[in-house]
């Protein structure tokens, strides 16, 4: 969608519903008429049977952006774990892609773990806890109270996936052929308790018994925390999925970073979110500007480099804002640092500035999000080689 977008014929409840989800804001302008603005989120949303798309810009498709989510959070989510080069509508992809990882989770059976269990019984099974027995049944013999392990499908892992597939099902947008592999699933699934809404996922753990459960749970866990669904005033239903791109390429570069730099053997590391302040400290030993830097390479708890990720376009010169170049100043300065590294998503070329009366050098690296994963990847390999290398 493009800003100040007019949109006719659209009721009050519509619009709120629209603004509610947090991709636009509503405004009216007359006649029957709303201004639609993005915010700076990007997503899709339902709103009774109205459809809204708000695209990642730079030619990033959905299956991109559904990589970027993917991988921030592990970085052995691979390109192929999603499904989205030939469409454009990200509800439909994430559908397909959550029901194609859900059937090769679920191909060798439903999986099933111990769980332990509370319960009033006539017979011991477990053990009996004494306590309780004595405060909610003094002088009674029976029923007991008794925990014991239970080998049931109810698991986090099980849950996790019926939340996902049914937060899916109840799209309109959904197809046909997938919404019947969606509730075939289900299905499949049935006995699992189903999770309310706003209440925290269960913690599961990667181990070798589930495996072959984790491409799915990572992406069910994509779906359930960046999209919701609730009926409005009780009259119209709405469904969004929402993220913020600042944030997703923020996290996508300090983890895949991470990553290439341990890949090099190299004696220092990636330290991400680092806290630091720009100011001496004061009588209380604290900072009164106080900054958190995205990424920076330390060895022995030196800081050498400093990264930060910007999701933003240059300018038509091809130059970035000042400010950001401030911003890394005022990093090299607090940390001591000599070299920072602008981290910008787009097309472009690898620039260097030197900063006038320091040595600091800031670089300005860009990142093509529109490429293939596995390109863009190369990319923050790239990154690494030159930024911490010793013949960098």
């Amino acid at each position: 969608m493009e800003k100040n977008h007019r949109v006719g014929d659209l009721s009050e409840v519509e619009a709120a519903g629209l603004g509610s989800t947090g991709l636009v804001q509503t405004q009216p302008i007359g006649n029957g008429e709303w201004l639609l603005t993005p915010t700076d989120f990007v997503g899709a949303a339902e709103v009774g049977d109205i459809l809204l798309d708000i695209q990642p810009k730079d030619k990033v498709g959905v299956s991109q952006l559904l990589f970027l989510l993917g991988y921030a959070r592990n970085p052995g989510f691979r390109p192929e774990n999603v499904a989205g080069k030939s469409t454009s509508d990200l509800w439909s992809a994430l559908a397909e892609s959550f029901a194609r990882q859900c059937e090769q989770a679920l191909a060798r059976g439903v999986l099933h773990g111990y769980v332990s269990v509370d319960d009033a019984l006539r017979t011991v099974r477990g053990r009996i806890r004494m306590a309780d027995q004595i405060s909610r049944r003094p002088g009674m013999l029976l029923p007991l109270e008794v925990t014991y392990d239970d080998h049931t499908a109810d698991i986090a892992e099980n849950r996790i996936l019926r939340a996902a597939l049914r937060r899916l099902l109840g799209l309109k947008r959904v197809s046909p052929s997938a919404r019947q592999r969606l509730a075939h699933l289900d299905r499949t699934l049935d006995g699992v308790v189903l999770l309310r809404a706003g209440v925290p996922l269960p913690r599961w753990q990667e181990s070798r018994l589930n495996q072959r459960y984790v491409p799915a749970l990572r992406l069910a866990e994509i779906i359930l925390e960046n999209s919701a669904a609730e009926t409005k005033d009780g009259q119209i239903r709405v469904a969004s999925f929402k993220v913020n791109m600042a944030k997703v390429f923020e996290d996508f570069v300090e983890v895949a970073l991470a990553e290439a730099v341990a890949e090099l053997g190299l004696a220092g590391s990636i330290a991400g979110q680092l806290p630091a302040g720009l100011d001496a400290l004061d009588a209380g030993s604290r900072h009164r500007i106080s900054m958190k830097i995205d990424a920076v390479y330390q060895s022995a708890d030196v800081p050498s480099v400093v990264f930060d990720a910007k999701y933003k376009v240059a300018s038509h010169t091809g130059n970035y804002a000042n400010a950001d170049h401030y911003q890394m100043l005022a990093y090299c300065t607090a940390l001591n640092a000599p070299t920072a590294w602008l981290v910008f998503a787009g097309a472009g070329k690898h620039r260097s500035v030197s900063i006038v009366n320091t040595d600091f050098t800031v670089h300005e690296f860009p990142l093509d999000l529109s490429k293939h994963p596995d390109e863009v990847l190369k990319g923050v390999r790239r990154l690494a080689e030159l930024a911490v290398t010793p013949s960098s």
